[in-house]
């Protein structure tokens, strides 16, 4: 299955919004934060010395031992005592407009369109479910270490034959995001993938 580089040309074409002027770049940054900051946790939780769980009685009397004075054992100074100023469960979401999301995935699809990343093939289905097929066909479309394959859907052979796969990842038209368009050195869309991509970058 031979594989075709998407030219400008070509995805104008297909309807797709293509940016040719500088716009979107700083779109492109927060959208990526904020996508990765939505998936951290927040769940970094130290103890502060009121929450220590220890004695609240003296270590030892307050004078006539030529120690300095300690009130409690849960002090932070000391190993096993509270924390200052130590993080706590937050959350990290930012929030980015519709209007700004679009924009992003604009000029990322449109950046990779320039740089002759993008390709295209007339369709990806498989007729049984086997790593080694699936492989060869990306084998031939490309010789990139790391592939994005974007379809309008995938079926069950498709999708388990690819599971395995590291180095390519699966993604519909309508759910691949702007992060997932730069992470991978080539990005093989579908011929039925090309009119939703052209949809979401002209905001329907």
């Amino acid at each position: 299955m031979s594989a075709k580089v998407l030219s400008k040309a070509a995805a104008k074409e297909a309807k797709i919004d293509i940016i040719e002027d500088g716009r979107g770049t700083q779109a492109v940054h927060d959208v990526v934060v904020a996508m990765r900051a939505a998936r951290r946790s927040g769940s970094a939780n130290t103890k502060t010395k009121a929450q220590v769980d220890l004695s609240g009685a003296k270590p030892w009397r307050q004078k006539g031992t030529g120690r300095a004075r300690a009130g409690y054992k849960s002090s932070v100074i000391w190993r096993g005592g509270g924390v200052v100023f130590g993080p706590k469960p937050r959350d990290y979401s930012k929030k980015t407009s519709k209007t700004l999301r679009r924009l992003a995935f604009r000029k990322a699809l449109s950046e990779r369109i320039n740089a002759g990343d993008v390709l295209t093939i007339d369709k990806l289905a498989m007729n049984e479910i086997k790593t080694k097929s699936f492989m060869s066909i990306l084998q031939k479309a490309t010789d990139a270490r790391k592939v994005l394959v974007i379809s309008d859907s995938f079926d069950e052979n498709t999708f388990k034959s690819a599971r395995n796969v590291k180095s390519a990842r699966l993604a519909t038209a309508a759910e691949v995001n702007t992060e997932e368009l730069l992470a991978c050195e080539k990005i093989l869309v579908t011929s039925a993938a090309l009119e939703k991509l052209a949809e979401r970058t002209n905001g329907k």
